[in-house]
């Protein structure tokens, strides 16, 4: 490994840390083929959103759903009375789930892919690296304090959940400095002491709680979309649309920090502002899913690889398609989640692990001796 940070799995196309690759995709990246792409997986994404409206204890069937989705955009009070029962439940239900799925899914993938690049690190995610456990830890304590119950709780749960996990960047920014990029063993060394820590934590805040809340900080804690107001979701989306901004407009500069530092700052590229900000946007991201969706893991990992192996790892692409794929999935992982024993639901967090967890170990073995070490 050089003291660059480029190692021979630099070289690897599916790795975010591809210099070859980045510069070749960069080359041929043209404002066509990018709005072609994003339209295809905006359809896709749109197509899966349907489909999911379709599932649960009780089948719906797309003409019933188009037609109450129309209603509710005319606002037409007399037809969503007519439609009774089926169509409160697809309007104040199912449709909040199925987008707070989309915008917790997004982001998960969208940090994940910017970690990637930034730490040169295809390991990289939020809840590996402890970011989630971190935020978890921040919204357990502004539970047990009443903020999470407060006229307030809006937004101070998402602020309370964004401290938490801006210390856990913290942690993972300090290891990275004195790294200069941070090693597969490094990684997960910081990902396991940072989530035995927050999560003895946890567990004393849990303990300190009254069973009934206990048990509920538990299946929060397990990953869950529990379908939520429209001023949550209208919150949720200003933080979403803030991350993605500015993870946007740093994409230029990831493709240039995936050549390595010392490659990037000379070609002038502010190094510690674009991970500062970085780090910011994920903090504040994070801290705001994790605040009303518990610990999801493992989408900001999977999605980004499989994006980046799809289209190559041009940030300028990688970053918003991986926002598309990721709700995607997690839209799709919570319809299994809430029909495969319906009417009993699953954790959409197990439901995540499950599938997560196997590439997980795909990449520990089958990268072996070409990971940074």
């Amino acid at each position: 490994m050089s003291r660059s940070g480029v190692s021979p799995a630099d070289l690897d196309s599916c790795s975010p840390a591809a210099p070859v690759n980045a510069s070749w995709q960069a080359a041929v990246l043209t404002s066509g083929r990018w709005l072609v792409i994003i339209l295809g997986l905006g359809c896709a994404s749109l197509l899966v959103l349907i489909v999911s409206l379709r599932f649960g204890a009780e089948t719906v069937g797309f003409s019933e759903i188009l037609r109450i989705l129309l209603l509710a955009l005319q606002n037409e009070r007399a037809g969503l009375e007519s439609a009774g029962a089926v169509g409160v439940i697809m309007l104040q239900v199912r449709l909040p789930r199925v987008i707070l799925a989309f915008l917790v899914g997004g982001c998960l993938a969208t940090i994940g892919a910017g970690l990637q690049a930034l730490l040169r690190n295809p390991l990289a995610d939020p809840y590996v690296l402890g970011i989630s456990s971190g935020a978890a830890f921040g919204a357990a304590l502004a539970m047990l304090l009443g903020i999470g119950t407060s006229l307030f709780a809006v937004s101070a749960l998402p602020l309370c959940a964004f401290l938490g996990g801006l210390l856990s960047i913290l942690v993972v920014y300090r290891i990275t400095i004195s790294y200069g990029y941070l090693p597969v063993h490094t990684l997960l060394l910081t990902g396991v002491i940072l989530n035995a820590i927050f999560s003895a934590l946890i567990m004393f805040i849990t303990s300190m709680m009254d069973p009934n809340r206990s048990f509920g900080m538990m299946t929060w804690l397990m990953g869950t979309l529990t379908a939520p107001d429209y001023p949550t979701l209208g919150v949720l989306a200003v933080y979403f649309v803030l991350g993605m901004l500015v993870l946007f407009s740093q994409a230029r500069s990831l493709n240039l920090l995936t050549l390595g530092e010392e490659a990037a700052r000379a070609l002038g590229v502010e190094v510690e502002t674009v991970k500062r900000t970085v780090f910011f946007a994920a903090a504040l991201m994070v801290g705001a899913i994790v605040s009303v969706s518990g610990m999801i893991g493992f989408i900001g990992m999977v999605v980004p690889h499989a994006v980046r192996m799809v289209h190559g790892p041009d940030h300028r692409l990688l970053l918003p398609a991986s926002a598309l794929a990721g709700g995607s999935f997690l839209v799709a992982a919570d319809t299994v989640a809430r029909t495969l024993l319906a009417p009993a639901e699953i954790p959409v967090g197990v439901v995540t692990a499950l599938a997560g967890g196997p590439f997980f170990i795909y990449l520990l073995v089958a990268r072996k001796g070409r990971l940074a070490v």
